[in-house]
C-alpha cells in the first residue's frame, strides 16, 4: 500500500498518505474488485500505464459528496450571523479549501449576491484534484439534483427561486456566469502546500473528516494561519476543534452547525 501512494504520488503529484487509513484501504479494495484486479501490484502498474486510468483511480480515491447549500443551517445562520459583519470590510477574502466540483462556491456567491455583498468579495475554491477542478470551473450541474439543491436553497433562507441563478439545458444546467465571476478556482494541496492569502472566511467542510490526526492538525494550524483576527471559520457537522490544540484559539458560534470565529 505505501509503495502503491509512493507511486500514485510521482505520477499525478496527489499526496494521499495522510488520508485515514481504514476508508481509503477500503476504497483501493473496492476499486481493485470493481476494475476484475488481480491486486495492488496490478492497481499500480495500470496507473503507470494508463493516464486516463489514474485519473479514474484519483476521482475514486479522493470521493466527496458536495451539494449545493449543504447543510442549508449553516448558509442559514451564516446569512445571519456573517454576513453582517463581512459588510464592515471592504473587500472581504473567503476561501472554500477543498471545494470538490464547486457546489459550495456557488451557493456562497449566490448568497453574497442576494446580500448586495458579491461585488466587492473574492472567492477562492481550491482542491487538489484537477478533474474536479475543471468541473468546477465550468459551472455544470446535474439535473437530477436540481430539486435538492432547490430544497436546500429555500431552506438556507434563499430569497428568490435557485433557477434564476442557472440555464437550464437538456442534459444538464450551468451557474450564471455573473455567479461565476468573482469565484478563483484552483489547485491547492492542503497537505503540502502553504498559506497562500488572509481570509476573512474559511469554509473548510466535509474535508477533515478523511484525514488522519497528523494530517488534520496540519490542516488546522494552515487555517488558522489563513484567517484573519476575528475572522470566520465553517467545518462540517462531522468535524469539530473540540479537544484539538487550536480550540482555544476560537470562539464557538454554533456547536450544532460547527461555525468558528477567531480571537484577537
Amino acid at each position: 500500500m505505501h509503495q502503491f501512494l509512493d507511486r500514485l504520488f510521482d505520477l499525478s503529484g496527489v499526496d494521499l498518505s495522510g488520508y485515514g487509513k481504514r476508508a481509503l484501504y477500503r476504497r483501493v479494495r473496492s476499486l481493485i474488485s470493481g476494475e476484475g484486479l488481480s491486486g495492488i501490484g496490478e492497481l499500480s502498474d495500470r496507473i503507470r500505464d494508463d493516464p486516463r486510468f489514474l485519473s479514474h483511480v484519483l476521482d475514486r480515491l479522493m470521493l466527496r459528496v458536495t451539494t449545493m447549500f449543504r447543510d442549508p443551517g449553516f448558509f442559514r445562520l451564516f446569512r445571519e450571523r456573517v454576513v453582517p459583519l463581512l459588510r464592515t470590510y471592504p473587500y472581504p477574502r473567503l476561501w472554500v479549501a477543498g471545494c470538490s466540483t464547486g457546489q459550495e462556491a456557488y451557493s456562497l456567491a449566490i448568497l453574497l449576491r442576494e446580500e448586495g455583498l458579491y461585488d466587492r468579495c473574492r472567492i477562492y475554491a481550491t482542491d487538489l484534484n484537477e478533474v474536479v477542478l475543471e468541473q468546477a470551473r465550468s459551472g455544470v450541474l446535474p439535473l437530477a439534483a436540481l430539486e435538492e439543491y432547490e430544497q436546500n436553497y429555500r431552506a438556507a433562507g434563499g430569497i428568490r427561486a435557485l433557477s434564476d441563478y442557472y440555464m437550464r439545458g437538456t442534459t444538464s444546467a450551468v451557474i450564471d456566469p455573473a455567479v461565476l465571476d468573482r469565484i478563483a478556482v484552483f489547485r491547492h494541496d492542503l497537505a503540502r502546500d502553504a498559506s497562500f492569502n488572509e481570509f476573512h472566511v474559511i469554509f473548510c467542510r466535509n474535508v477533515l473528516m478523511y484525514f488522519d490526526e497528523a494530517l488534520r492538525y496540519r490542516v488546522y494550524q494552515l487555517l488558522s494561519d489563513s484567517l484573519v483576527r476575528l475572522g470566520f471559520l465553517g467545518l462540517g457537522q462531522s468535524e469539530s476543534l473540540h479537544l484539538t490544540r487550536h480550540e482555544s484559539d476560537y470562539e464557538l458560534l454554533s456547536r450544532r452547525h460547527r461555525l468558528y470565529r477567531k480571537a484577537c
